[in-house]
């Protein structure tokens, strides 16, 4: 669970992060799953988007989605949503949220 000094020090890294996943109007499945926790082991806090066309609000599909993959649910403005999930080894963000 993040602290709000921590969310805002990761909503801050996010700013210049590209999408790199839209959910669209289908289902969350296993395959948008694993493809979401593939790419938060890689990067560790990435972009995501909702369309329009989707059956999910960008608050529902991020809760969803940290849910199944284990992140934390950084932001969610408008359509598009952040998710943070920490590497065991060589975290970059590690430093930067320390508990202080």
């Amino acid at each position: 669970m993040l602290t709000s000094k921590q969310r805002a020090i990761l909503r801050r890294e996010a700013q210049n992060l590209d999408v790199v996943f839209q959910v669209g109007k289908g289902e969350i499945d296993e395959t948008l799953v694993n493809s979401t926790l593939e790419c938060l082991n890689a990067r560790e806090l990435i972009k995501m988007r909702v369309l329009e066309s989707s059956m999910y609000s960008a608050k529902e599909a991020a809760a969803i989605l940290a849910e199944k993959t284990g992140a934390d649910s950084v932001q969610v403005i408008g359509s598009k949503f952040v998710l943070y999930k920490q590497k065991k080894k060589d975290s970059r963000y590690a430093d930067l949220i320390a508990v202080k």
